[in-house]
């Protein structure tokens, strides 16, 4: 690999951590205030209340892992799932565009997908808990 800033590539597992860190204030305030509310979530979101519940459930123990850095990649993996459903509902049912009204559009899905897709890809770096 050739690097602009090889210096850099040092803090490379620290970057990682506050990815890791960001994704999982992100969906960690999402999933609590799923658990906190689940009747006027789940008006919002079109679920179910029961399905609000499981949904903040997941949410908030993927994001529990990223932040400990125990089973980092099954928790990114919980978490593209989850927001591929969010842009599934955006686009075909809500028909919702990228940039969306008043920025609510998939676009802001999309780049969490994205970065819980690096953290699939390297496992979380190796700030991480091994179990």
């Amino acid at each position: 690999m050739t690097a602009v800033f090889p210096g850099l590539l040092r803090f490379q597992d620290f970057a990682l951590l506050l990815l890791r860190l960001m994704v999982a204030a992100v969906f960690g305030a999402s999933g609590y205030l799923h658990l906190k509310d689940p009747v006027g979530r789940a008006k919002s979101i079109e679920l179910s209340p029961k399905a609000t519940v499981a949904l903040g459930l997941a949410e908030v123990l993927a994001s529990v892992s990223l932040v400990l850095g125990v089973f980092p990649q099954i928790g990114a993996l919980v978490l593209i799932f989850l927001g591929l459903g969010a842009i599934e509902k955006k686009v075909f049912k809500w028909k919702t565009g990228f940039w969306g009204e008043k920025g609510y559009g998939w676009h802001y899905d999309l780049m969490l997908l994205a970065m819980n897709l690096v953290v699939l890809c390297t496992a979380g770096g190796k700030l991480v808990l091994r179990p």
